[in-house]
């Protein structure tokens, strides 16, 4: 006769099962060599460069001459020196006369206006105006700068045939509304592509509710959807302001000029290391841009994590 048994006793490991402590369960090893080439790129083309940047702003490098050959340490003197430039200083409220114009104003206005407008809208219509939109966003810049000063050249541009007048240099005498409208109509793509994606979260029963209760259209923006999408506008607004602040293509629509009346920053820096060969000097106002990205990045950071 068969005896019974007693199930044998569930007994735990001896040993603790190990799990890995990222989610593909690779273990930090085996993410780490696959991390690897890409930190790799990061420290050759962004760290690096970087360093010999700060490097480079604290000599007397130049491009020729005997300070090619054996640069001195100068210390903070090419600091010193641009902050003390009227050139300098020029360039930096250019500049931010630039980011205001084409980025706050220009592609971050333009683009929520477009976006908010073709919200609810379908057909043809939307289709149009969204890739005529992207259009001039993939175009190469040395294409649409090539474009833009064949519509307002003094001689035989377009924009004069268009108006009926003759000779007026839209380059020359109005630079920096110039490369602000330009920059804005090269650039709202982005912004409306971003803020069409946030407006579509934005739950209609909240604008139906605003809407019954009398709500304006202003106060609707106000009080339902900027508060939504409050993440999108500033997360918008640090990437367009970082991006028009270093961008160096209203160089090929007005080189600076003239008389350095669309001189920004990176317009001054290019002149003042490649054209005049002071790659020390350049370099010290490098620093001094990174320094300014920084500050701006760090703005927006602390208004993004804020809770009001």
């Amino acid at each position: 006769m068969a005896l019974a048994t007693s199930p044998p006793e569930v007994t735990e490991a001896a040993e603790p099962a190990r799990y890995s402590s990222d989610a593909a369960g690779l273990g930090r090893l085996r993410a780490g060599v696959f991390v690897a080439p890409a930190l790799l790129l990061v420290v050759v083309f962004l760290v690096f460069p970087a360093l010999w940047v700060l490097y480079l702003g604290l000599t007397n490098y130049r491009l020729t001459g005997a300070a090619a050959a054996e640069p001195q340490f100068v210390g903070p003197a090419n600091l010193i020196d641009a902050v003390s430039n009227p050139e300098f200083w020029n360039s930096t409220w250019l500049t931010v006369e630039f980011v205001l114009g084409s980025a706050v104003i220009g592609q971050v206005g333009l683009g929520f206006a477009i976006a908010w407008l073709l919200r609810d809208r379908r057909g043809p219509l939307k289709r149009l105006v969204e890739g005529l939109v992207i259009l001039a966003w993939i175009l190469p810049s040395a294409i649409v700068s090539f474009l833009w000063v064949a519509l307002l050249d003094r001689d035989a541009g377009t924009l004069n045939a268009l108006l009926g007048i003759q000779g007026f240099g839209w380059l020359l005498d109005h630079p920096m509304l110039s490369i602000i409208v330009f920059n804005t109509w090269r650039g709202t793509a982005f912004s409306m592509m971003l803020y069409g994606a946030a407006l579509g979260n934005v739950p209609p029963s909240h604008l139906e509710s605003a809407r019954l209760a009398g709500a304006s259209g202003w106060q609707q923006l106000r009080d339902v959807v900027f508060p939504h999408i409050r993440g999108h506008i500033l997360t918008n607004l640090l990437l367009i302001s970082l991006w028009t602040f270093n961008d160096f293509t209203p160089f090929m629509l007005t080189a600076g000029g003239p008389d350095g009346k669309s001189e920004v920053l990176a317009v001054h820096v290019y002149k003042v290391a490649l054209q005049s060969g002071e790659l020390g000097y350049g370099a010290a106002v490098s620093t001094i841009i990174l320094l300014i990205n920084l500050v701006v990045a760090v703005f927006y950071l602390r208004l993004l994590r804020s809770k009001k």
